[in-house]
């Protein structure tokens, strides 16, 4: 939709529906409001945050299994009820004198919603050392809590990225509980300092720390989602590993909330949210990655189905204000 006839509250596309979502979060989400029963769309760009992952952990009865099929499962319309799927990217968003939201996706297709549930995760941005940002994913891990215990008794290597700030309480996480998993830790600086408290702590606690900025990421024996590996770096040094974990740069996919105005939280950054995922501008909520960087899987999912309930609620009260007006809708948003 242009700038002039945007937000004009036109019925054209698929008519209006009573929520909107997107990512594996909204997959949840559109569960629930599916068994609501309210009609629901999903709209995918099919590009998911773990998709460089060989497989994701953590969720019950679900671990180990790769994140393209855990996705593939969940839109399977045999096994999931999750709404329409709508493929495409939403590249303009706003809301229409009426109150409900318009979406304009890149193929042009518009969609109408009562309310919005911006599910849409974020991107990871590795350090951008040559040899590392290809292994992404099969390779460099970022999250201790997804990947430590496959790496569990082998050479592992933290990586600490200069473009996130990193401190100790930083990269410095990811050694900290590395150790619990392996007597052969090392912390590759990487040109950031974390203070000599800092590595006094981890060097007692049984953490190797490395001066030096790293240069490259090596082949090692094996293809490049294996280990070993040898990290290079400009000392003229090298750090043998099986493993590497790496803090990356978190950018959050928060276009669409930019564009309705939902503000961010001035102290973590991403969208802010409420107990229930509601954003601060009516009839907006945000689940999984895009409000809450650490969340995993399991707990996106999580937040999805919850933020879900409460729009169920929501769409509940609006239905029973309008019924008692003139012309108003009944249960699931038509009109009498």
């Amino acid at each position: 939709m242009n700038r002039t006839t945007r937000c004009t509250g036109r019925p054209e596309g698929r008519g209006l529906w009573d929520a909107v979502g997107g990512g594996g979060a909204g997959l949840s989400a559109g569960m629930v409001l599916t068994r609501a029963p309210f009609t629901t769309a999903v709209v995918d760009g099919g590009q998911p945050r773990n998709e460089p992952a060989n497989d994701m952990h953590g969720y019950l009865a679900r671990d180990g299994m790769a994140p393209r099929k855990f996705l593939a499962v969940g839109k399977d319309k045999d096994a999931r009820y999750c709404g329409t799927l709508a493929r495409g990217t939403v590249v303009d968003a706003c809301r229409s004198a009426d109150g409900t939201f318009e979406l304009e996706l890149d193929n042009g297709e518009l969609l109408r919603s009562r309310p919005l549930l911006v599910a849409t995760g974020l991107h990871d941005g590795p350090p951008d050392i040559p040899g590392l940002r290809e292994r992404w994913g099969p390779g460099v891990h970022h999250c201790p809590h997804c990947h430590d215990y496959e790496v569990r008794e082998r050479a592992i290597a933290v990586v600490a990225n200069p473009a996130t700030a990193t401190t100790e309480s930083g990269s410095a996480h990811l050694a900290a509980p590395l150790r619990r998993y392996s007597d052969q830790v090392v912390f590759c600086l990487n040109g950031t300092e974390i203070g000599p408290a800092g590595r006094r702590r981890l060097e007692a606690y049984g953490v190797r720390t490395v001066d030096g900025p790293v240069v490259r990421v090596g082949p090692g024996r094996g293809p490049a989602d294996a280990g070993p590996v040898t990290i290079e770096l400009g000392t003229g040094a090298t750090v043998v590993a099986d493993a590497i974990f790496a803090a990356p740069r978190l950018v959050p996919r928060d276009r669409i909330l930019t564009m309705l105005a939902a503000p961010p939280d001035p102290a973590s950054g991403p969208v802010g949210v409420g107990s229930v995922d509601a954003t601060e501008v009516r009839g907006v909520w945000a689940a999984g990655n895009v409000a809450n960087p650490r969340a995993q899987v399991v707990t996106a999912a999580g937040a999805g189905s919850a933020a879900a309930i409460a729009m169920t609620a929501w769409l509940l009260g609006q239905e029973l204000a309008a019924a008692i007006a003139p012309g108003g809708r009944t249960a699931g948003g038509a009109s009498r």
